[in-house]
């Protein structure tokens, strides 16, 4: 008997059970549908705002990108931690939108095709939107005005090897203008504080749609939150690996992104932990609305029947009324006219 109790638990109806989105996943009876179609154009009508801030800082992003850094001081004596040797990127720059931006929209598209709900699916994408773009504003804007070198800094300016200093013991760079100009964009890494900015922000959206945090102990849910910052993680990794940046860079553009993302996320979501926490505050408030809307219109409705009611009962005693009065009235003239 024992045996089949611990059998059972293992069952795939209980494993099913055990991931399965119970508050999440439940449907209000009686609540109206919240799709592209019913609700999109005016959800994204009453956002206008934001998405313009959000073309705004793409703008802001592009100009950051093409201007120069600052060219610090680099001197003979630096060198010696700037020899490292120049190496393709583990992670191409063109890869960056791909797990950063597409990849949690694509989870964010399968939760709205399960659930059918535009404002989670809306204050997702614009919150992981303005998380890597606020990322990489700051990220971009703190390069240009460190301006630190590289690890690879040396082959940048030297490529033949050859050292040439001003009087100043300044570097006289002769290598190709856009290595120089890359080489003096260390601080922070760039890659590291995008994937940890997109990424972070799926990790806090997946740890409240599967209620990661309910007190019921499932260790699991937790390698499923834990698995896209170790993917940002590796990503951080590869960076020093291939000599792009120091440690210090990757460890302050993973901080910066997942800062960013907490408060991306937050403005749009309740906190992971709450009972709440597996929907957006527009949801609820629509709900609430909703809610409220029924019960007015039921308190509405049933004092105008009730009148409507009390007039029809009405109707015929006033009119039976009025004929008993004639009647009457016509007996006492008899009367009177007996009596005269």
């Amino acid at each position: 008997m024992a045996w089949r109790n611990i059998r059972s638990l293992f069952t795939f109806s209980n494993v099913r059970n055990t991931f399965q989105l119970s508050r999440y996943r439940k449907v209000e009876l009686g609540a109206p549908a919240h799709t592209i179609k019913s609700h999109g154009a005016a959800l994204a009508m009453n956002h206008k705002h934001d998405w313009l801030i959000l073309l705004f800082l793409a703008m802001i992003e592009v100009t950051l990108m093409i201007i120069h850094p600052f060219y610090r001081f680099v001197g003979k004596d630096m060198m010696e931690d700037l020899k490292y040797p120049m190496k393709a990127n583990t992670v191409p720059g063109w890869s960056v939108p791909m797990y950063a931006i597409l990849l949690p929209i694509a989870i964010f598209l399968l939760v709205y095709i399960r659930r059918g709900d535009v404002y989670d699916l809306h204050h997702s994408t614009l919150g992981l939107l303005f998380s890597v773009l606020v990322t990489a504003v700051i990220t971009d804007a703190m390069k240009d005005a460190v301006g630190r070198p590289r690890p690879d800094f040396f082959y940048r300016c030297f490529p033949d090897g050859k050292e040439f200093y001003d009087q100043l013991g300044n570097v006289i760079c002769h290598g190709k203008a856009s290595d120089i100009k890359e080489g003096h964009k260390s601080f922070p890494s760039g890659h590291t504080s995008a994937a940890f900015a997109g990424l972070g922000f799926l990790s806090f959206y997946l740890s409240g749609k599967i209620q990661a945090f309910d007190r019921r102990g499932h260790v699991a849910k937790l390698c499923i939150i834990f698995l896209p910052l170790l993917v940002a993680s590796l990503i951080g990794v590869s960076r020093v690996i291939d000599y792009w940046h120091h440690w210090q860079d990757v460890f302050a553009g993973g901080l910066l992104g997942l800062v960013v993302a907490a408060f991306c996320y937050r403005q749009f979501f309740p906190n992971p932990y709450d009972d709440d926490g597996w929907g957006p505050y527009a949801y609820f408030k629509a709900m609430e609305e909703s809610r409220c809307n029924t019960n007015t219109s039921n308190n509405m409705t049933a004092p105008d029947v009730q009148a409507q009611g009390i007039q029809v009962v009405n109707q015929p005693g006033r009119q039976n009324g009025g004929a008993v009065g004639n009647l009457s009235s016509a007996q006492d003239a008899m009367e009177s006219g007996r009596s005269l």
